[in-house]
């Protein structure tokens, strides 16, 4: 092979590097929505946290079982000296041991402790609980982010084709209104404001990309693509979805929310923290057991030395003390108490407005749909009259730039029915589910 052949290689096959790089990736909802569940950081460290409580509960749990110790002793002993009181003074001095060698064994079992050890048990498995519906809900925000943006990219998208297109037509009456100039059946003022149409549209699809690749960058971050990779949506996603099921009242919010879930579960926590701290009312009892061995060379040996028996411990300082304990976790179940209530109104607002936001996305839907096709017709008869010499470049330019509008107005409340219908799937705590993702968890 030559060098004029390598050089042709050469540039084939950057002709292919630059064409693979340009191409767009297709992607539908659900791909994007499993995506976003499988790598995104949210989701990991929601399920980190409900894995850490898990060990919690597990840990509380253990309480519950015995405590099994054991230790051993190894002394040298130097010049030791052992007296053994009230012994006979007369009698022969003891042996100086030069050694100490102790071995202990000891169990206890909780038998009752204020029922401190059952609560708090109720205590971490509430906490747990909630961690989980908080996971949910984290999965809950990140679907409708990723419907946010994949909405808005389809809008995007949508508007820069619209605007190219329109943009042809402005660029094919420029050449026209050029040759009519030249012809003098048209004044240069009516060329010049042809061209400015052809320039301001220019601006508007500049807007337009810059507002499409700032929205392909947010969806290719939050679902951890190469940040040069150009995603394509699916527009059967906003044709085939069916949303005649739409929630109706917020009821169902009620029922569904997972944040809402998650401070039941802390309402619960709080009443067995309040049982916790008021435990120390009441003495603990356990069951004690062991086994000690020692043998204290030529003076004293101890063998199969087994005790057993019951300890109670009972803290009567801590009685007085306590009180102020027990205000506290009450104080705190009755924040609790108060943040639900607080959710419950806010819930009802969210699921009020997502309510109105739909349907006010259905009836504009219904009005752009009859303004592009009055705007169309309107600019079919200004047009003729135009040709026909009746109306002037201002009126031709006008019905054109409104009848743009009304295909962008069209385009877009499409994809703002179907966003306003997740939107209210998300206030009703069902935007998750709807995708069927369960089998990714």
């Amino acid at each position: 092979m030559n060098i004029k052949q390598l050089i042709l290689f050469g540039i084939s096959l950057i002709g292919i590097t630059v064409v693979s790089a340009q191409e767009k990736k297709s992607l539908t909802l659900d791909e994007a929505v499993q995506l976003a569940w499988t790598k995104s950081y949210e989701v990991s460290l929601a399920d980190t946290k409900v894995n850490t409580k898990k060990y919690e509960l597990q840990t509380v749990k253990n309480n519950q079982y015995p405590d099994f110790k054991i230790s051993g002793q190894y002394q040298r002993l130097t010049k030791a000296s052992v007296t053994i009181a009230n012994s006979d003074p007369d009698a022969a001095p003891l042996p100086a041991p030069e050694q100490l060698m102790l071995a202990q064994a000891t169990a206890s079992l909780p038998l009752f402790s204020g029922f401190k050890i059952q609560n708090s048990i109720k205590l971490s498995d509430n906490l747990y609980q909630a961690e989980n519906a908080n996971a949910a809900q984290t999965k809950e925000e990140i679907t409708m982010r990723v419907v946010t943006y994949y909405t808005a990219l389809y809008k995007a998208q949508k508007t820069l084709d619209l605007l190219k297109e329109n943009q042809k037509s402005a660029k094919q009456r420029v050449t026209d209104f050029i040759e009519l100039e030249k012809n003098g059946i048209i004044p240069r003022n009516d060329l010049l404001k042809a061209q400015l149409l052809v320039s301001k549209t220019q601006l508007s699809i500049d807007e337009a990309n810059n507002n499409l690749n700032n929205i392909n960058f947010y969806l290719t971050t939050l679902l951890k693509l190469d940040s040069g990779t150009k995603l394509a949506v699916n527009e059967s996603d906003f044709f085939t979805l069916k949303t005649d099921n739409a929630p109706k009242s917020d009821a169902v919010a009620l029922e569904n929310r997972k944040d809402l879930e998650a401070i039941h579960f802390h309402q619960k926590a709080s009443e067995a923290n309040i049982k916790i701290a008021k435990a120390a009312y009441y003495p603990s009892i356990s069951l004690l057991g062991g086994f000690t061995a020692l043998d204290l060379k030529e003076i004293v040996t101890v063998k199969y030395a087994m005790n057993f028996g019951v300890g109670l411990s009972y803290d009567l300082g801590g009685i007085l003390k306590n009180k102020a304990h027990v205000k506290v976790a009450e104080s705190q179940a009755l924040e609790v108490k108060n943040s639900e209530a607080i959710l419950n109104d806010r819930i009802k607002n969210e699921v009020q407005k997502a309510l109105e936001d739909y349907d006010l996305a259905i009836n504009q839907n219904v009005v752009y749909n009859e303004a592009v096709q009055q705007t169309a017709e309107n600019f079919r008869i200004v047009k003729d009259k135009f040709d026909n010499g009746l109306s002037d470049t201002n009126d031709l330019v006008e019905a054109d730039v409104e009848n743009l509008s009304a295909k962008i107005n069209t385009a877009v409340s499409k994809a703002n029915i179907i966003l306003k219908y997740y939107e209210l799937l998300s206030a009703t705590g069902q935007i998750a589910q709807s995708f069927n993702l369960s089998k990714i968890q």
